[in-house]
């Protein structure tokens, strides 16, 4: 099955139902999309599929073919890291990091539809997302940064 990742075509050999996120880390190998629960309930291994936030554990290689996959490997690189990035490195928003690449892609998504989000709408978007650690509100602050950010025109 050819798969659209990051901007690039992957030929992954798996049964059709496989889950995505097998596919990302073990064939792939894209360790940025973490397994976390496999039920959709912790929100770990979110990824984008044509821009719109869905977990990764959940998604079965049939539904995303044809797609574009984007994992937080896509968002930037360590030269040119995404608004989201950095301003997770400025409000010093990721502790363990467990959580971090799910909670970046969809904050990726929230943004791209709604430049401009209260912090109400960005805790609404990140409801599905559990992080131990206690940075939600760290969190919160990284993405309305960056969300100026990349409205002032700042962002690379």
């Amino acid at each position: 099955m050819l798969l659209n990742v990051n901007g690039a075509q992957h030929a992954v050999e798996a049964a059709e139902d496989t889950p995505l996120v097998y596919a990302l880390r073990n064939q792939l190998g894209l360790k940025g999309t973490r397994y976390g629960c496999g039920t959709d309930q912790c929100g770990a291994c979110y990824i984008l599929l044509d821009d719109r936030a869905v977990p990764a554990c959940d998604t079965p290689l049939w539904a995303a073919a044809g797609k574009r996959i984007t994992t937080v490997e896509g968002l930037g690189t360590p030269e040119r890291p995404h608004a989201l990035q950095r301003a997770f490195i400025v409000e010093q928003a990721a502790q363990c990091g467990y959580c971090s690449s799910g909670i970046l892609v969809t904050c990726a998504a929230l943004l791209a539809r709604n430049p401009d989000p209260s912090d109400v709408e960005v805790r609404a978007a990140l409801d599905r997302h559990l992080c131990r650690c206690g940075t939600h509100n760290r969190i919160v602050r990284a993405v309305l940064r960056a969300a100026r950010e990349l409205r002032s025109g700042q962002a690379a």
